[in-house]
């Protein structure tokens, strides 16, 4: 948190290829020690390999992949009176995107398989179609959220 004012959010250029948002910040979730153009491989490998297995527009199932991880509450920790409660409180939209990013690169890096290309993809698909590890943690993180709704009151 910056001492000096608020930070202004920096805008970030839609992708070459597909002219999204989302796929531009997914590449730079995926990108490690600075290879963005490794990143840009995998990402775009993965969607053609969708595209040709389910010969479908490869960015509608990047979507709705998306759309099924996204969290809609989570617990956050918040201390009273010397004992630590679990509080649930509703995700800001750019935090679930970046929350839904970061599971599916996380769990896709996770998965048996040849290349990185090939589990992403396979994460992707699997999230699309409402099941893989990706959309369990977000079912889990929503458990979690309803078990402690009796600590709901605690939201600051």
């Amino acid at each position: 948190m910056p001492r000096r004012g608020h930070t202004p959010v920096r805008d970030i250029l839609p992708d070459s290829k597909y002219s999204e948002k989302l796929v531009t910040k997914f590449i730079h979730t995926l990108m490690f020690g600075g290879k963005k153009s490794t990143s840009e491989k995998i990402v775009y490998g993965a969607l053609e390999v969708i595209h040709q297995r389910t010969k479908d527009d490869p960015l509608k199932v990047f979507k709705k992949a998306l759309s099924n991880v996204r969290p809609a509450v989570e617990v956050k920790s918040r201390r009273v009176g010397g004992s630590t409660y679990q509080v649930p409180v509703e995700v800001r939209p750019e935090r679930r995107n970046a929350l839904a990013l970061r599971w599916i690169t996380i769990y896709a890096k996770a998965r048996k398989g040849a290349s990185m290309m090939d589990k992403l993809a396979a994460e992707l698909f699997d999230a699309a179609e409402n099941r893989g590890e990706s959309v369990k943690k977000r079912e889990d993180v929503h458990r979690m959220a309803e078990a402690n709704k009796a600590f709901a009151h605690y939201r600051w």
